[in-house]
């Protein structure tokens, strides 16, 4: 086992881990003030990354791009919440499922009439596009750096907002009873839609700053939504602090556990047993973080009190 590749694995882990987070805070807080099951939240990271990518093009500056790209993917997250989810606030868990996976399959090909189905590429931005020496032998992208250093910046943001502002105490009080919030005078649907337009705007900017390294194209949410579900259920529904612990962790789990499961099992089983079964294995590890979790702490890590 390479040092040097634990390092840049680590980081990886937290690169992807940050990203979680930027996508998870938005859901667990419209699923724990809202009770409301979107499964469309990684549309909301896709539609981002288009936007960067379109912005970034027509000003010739990722910067511009993404001061454009921001508030466009709050609109149309506002936009969503106004003329269809809204609706749906009142129906049961199942009818709210349906409904938004058809939004995922709608705005999937809308992506592909608007953009074309061919994936679309945004340049590093130049004073960001080297590599930085972090040790001797050890080069890691700058940009990665960037992503690292920005979510925990947000994270660090949210608490604050979360801990010392008006609005932060009254989508906490709204995760814990929204009912009672709602019957001391405090207009619930204005906070739902400050809640789902903020968390809109966290998942685009996720998937603005992760357009310069990935392929921007359609469906490209789906898959991180699923590991999205998984660090809310672990960190505990409604929670900022559990959103960003339970997704670093996913993140390194992930991360490390599809580079070194096969070494690691190397020294138990013969190579090409460790192969294949490392291989096999890597894919579930986040799930049996999960399952652990939830055996000794089934609300997760950090649940809103009710």
């Amino acid at each position: 086992m390479s040092l040097t590749l634990l390092y840049v694995q680590t980081l990886n882990g937290l690169q992807l881990g940050v990203l979680l987070f930027l996508i998870a805070a938005g859901l667990t807080l419209v699923f724990g003030v809202m009770d409301f099951v979107n499964l469309a939240h990684g549309v909301q990271y896709m539609i981002g990354a288009y936007l960067a990518a379109m912005f970034t093009a027509l000003t010739g500056n990722f910067f511009f791009g993404l001061a454009l790209a921001l508030p466009s993917a709050l609109l149309f997250g506002l936009l969503l919440e106004f003329f269809i989810f809204r609706h749906l606030y009142a129906r049961d868990h199942l009818d709210q499922v349906l409904a938004t996976f058809g939004i995922i399959l709608t705005l999937n090909q809308a992506v592909k009439v608007i953009w074309g189905a061919a994936p679309l590429s945004v340049p590093i931005p130049e004073i960001f596009s080297g590599s930085v020496v972090l040790m001797p032998g050890l080069l890691y992208p700058v940009w990665r750096l960037v992503i690292i250093a920005s979510g925990i910046a947000i994270a660090l943001l949210l608490g604050i907002l979360a801990t010392k502002t008006r609005i932060g105490m009254l989508v906490r009080a709204g995760a814990t009873n929204a009912p009672m919030v709602s019957a001391l005078g405090v207009d619930i649907g204005r906070l739902f839609m400050i809640v789902f337009g903020f968390g809109a705007m966290l998942a685009g900017f996720a998937g603005a700053m992760v357009a310069p390294i990935l392929s921007v194209e359609p469906g490209m949410g789906d898959n991180l939504l699923i590991l999205t579900f998984v660090v809310i259920v672990i960190g505990g529904i409604g929670s900022i602090r559990g959103a960003f612990i339970a997704a670093l962790m996913v993140g390194l789990v992930d991360t490390l556990g599809r580079s070194f499961g096969p070494s690691i099992l190397r020294a138990f089983l013969d190579p090409s047993a460790a192969a294949q079964t490392g291989r096999a294995l890597a894919p579930m590890l986040i799930y049996i973080l999960m399952a652990a979790v939830l055996f000794f702490r089934p609300a997760g890590l950090f649940p809103a009190k009710k």
